[in-house]
């Protein structure tokens, strides 16, 4: 949900979660971009929309102090009756300093500091932690919330490994199937068998269009999204990939080719697939009902 046809009202966005949910889809998953705050317009939209689950994809934590965060998840499982699954991240570095004149170094290490703080907060303790990269001391108290998923964006090995440990699994975004079947899914799940954890969620996030138009919709994907070929971040799995950029990883072609691109997905274990329609209107509608037809014939 979100921006997917220029910026949303939230008659529009609340209108987005109900159409998810009509349709079969599991989760309705929103972004942290620079409109809407994320958490926020879930708890609106998910309160007026049962049923239907809600997840973050995601809540970059440099801006967010792990007591705020906090705060902010277990009011939206108030107000939603339980529905949340909180992706964090450590967010992307250029934008961290640049934007917001925050630290960006060590990001593994800020974010193991944080879930540290983060996870006991969400279960209603107390925290009293004087840290290297971080400080909080206090308590969230929000009568009848439940401790949601937590979730970490988390594509090196570094990072993985934190996700495998300490949270419930990742999610991932421009990361292709051959890059989350060898790398992705075997890493988390080697480290939380080894943490003594359940096995992890992998949620996968990408670009999705139904169209005639292949070509002409890549070449679009590849000016829209140049930058994020271009940060540290995502260069790296797209070269684990083997991909110029993102145009290479996104999922674009008729109906069949669609739907065997999802179903790769399953094969290289994924566990849930957050599905960004692109494209004109048209492409749009005929993305989510083709994706809509696979939630019905039990494709995940």
């Amino acid at each position: 949900m979100g921006d997917t046809r220029g910026p949303s009202t939230l008659e529009h966005l609340t209108g987005q979660v109900r159409a998810a949910a009509d349709a079969g889809f599991g989760t309705a998953w929103a972004a942290q971009a620079f409109g809407w705050d994320a958490l926020t317009a879930l708890a609106v939209a998910g309160a007026a929309v049962p049923g239907i689950g809600l997840g973050t994809a995601v809540v970059p934590i440099p801006q967010r102090h792990p007591l705020v965060l906090a705060g902010q998840a277990l009011s939206v499982q108030a107000a939603t009756g339980g529905r949340l699954t909180l992706g964090v991240g450590a967010g992307v570095a250029m934008m961290v300093q640049g934007m917001f004149g925050l630290p960006a170094d060590r990001p593994a290490r800020r974010m193991r500091e944080y879930l540290s703080v983060l996870r006991p907060l969400l279960r209603g303790e107390s925290v009293t932690h004087r840290g290297e990269t971080l400080t909080a001391v206090g308590s969230v108290t929000v009568p009848g919330a439940e401790p949601p998923p937590v979730l970490v964006a988390a594509l090196g090995p570094a990072m993985l490994r934190l996700a495998g440990e300490l949270a419930d699994g990742t999610v991932t975004w421009m990361t292709g199937a051959r890059t989350l079947g060898d790398h992705i899914v075997p890493s988390i799940t080697k480290a939380a068998e080894t943490a003594g954890r359940p096995i992890p969620q992998v949620v996968a996030g990408l670009i999705v269009c139904v169209t005639n138009g292949e070509a002409a919709v890549r070449e679009r994907i590849a000016e829209q999204y140049a930058l994020a070929g271009q940060v540290p971040e995502y260069r790296a799995v797209l070269d684990r990939e083997g991909a110029a950029g993102p145009q290479d990883v996104v999922i674009v072609g008729d109906e069949d080719d669609v739907a065997r691109d999802v179903r790769r997905l399953a094969d290289a274990g994924v566990t849930e697939f957050i599905a960004s329609p692109f494209g004109s209107v048209e492409e749009q509608d005929r993305t989510i009902g083709v994706l809509a037809d696979l939630t019905g014939s039990g494709a995940r």
